[in-house]
């Protein structure tokens, strides 16, 4: 498991913190652009299944709050689904998912998996400190693991960088990304720390007494 500090650091990023989402975000919401119906710490039911849905949720939510969010699985943004995402959002408003629930769903259900996402996409990432860790599992939560095409390059160039042993070069891949979202600070900001986060396990690594 990551550091507490990097599982603290995406359930903010995913939530806007327990104040905000408590008053904003307890009930299913769309963020808007291609996500789809979105719970808890980032839970995109656009991007899911209804057996992951049930396999996810399933402890904390009853078989009818399940049915009920089951009606915007699979069911992605678009300009063509525009109309019937805000109708969702109507009818699912109902729903409130206190927030000690959607830490312990990310922290039990969703975290480990993205982890070991995370480690299979990035070869040798194992080997270095649990922040650099926590910093790529952040990344990967908010973008996924594709790694082919113009937008993905410098995710390429971490992998690459990784799997070489030089993964000083890795700080300076997350801030390169920002041009991807000129009009977005908030994901400029998240790159940034996750470009800080990588380079303190480094430090930390750095600081380490040799064996």
């Amino acid at each position: 498991m990551i550091p507490q500090q990097c599982i603290d650091f995406i359930i903010t990023e995913e939530t806007g913190g327990q104040a905000y989402y408590t008053k904003f975000a307890c009930h299913p919401v769309w963020p808007g652009g291609a996500s789809g119906i979105t719970i808890g710490v980032g839970y995109d039911l656009g991007q899911n299944t209804l057996a992951d849905l049930k396999a996810t949720w399933g402890d904390l939510l009853d078989a009818a709050t399940i049915q009920q969010l089951g009606t915007a699985v699979g069911i992605v943004g678009s300009p063509a689904n525009q109309a019937k995402l805000q109708a969702l959002v109507a009818q699912l408003k109902g729903i409130t998912i206190p927030f000690a629930d959607v830490v312990q769903v990310f922290t039990t259900k969703s975290l480990p998996v993205y982890e070991a996402k995370t480690l299979a996409a990035f070869p040798g990432l194992d080997k270095l400190n649990g922040l650099c860790i926590g910093a790529m599992v952040s990344l990967v939560y908010n973008r996924g693991t594709v790694l082919t095409g113009p937008t993905r390059t410098e995710m390429q160039a971490i992998r690459d960088l990784i799997a070489q042993g030089k993964p000083e070069g890795v700080p300076a891949q997350f801030t390169s990304m920002k041009r991807l979202w000129p009009n977005a600070p908030g994901l400029q900001k998240r790159r940034d720390a996750e470009s800080q986060m990588f380079q303190q396990g480094l430090n930390a690594m750095a600081a380490a007494p040799v064996a």
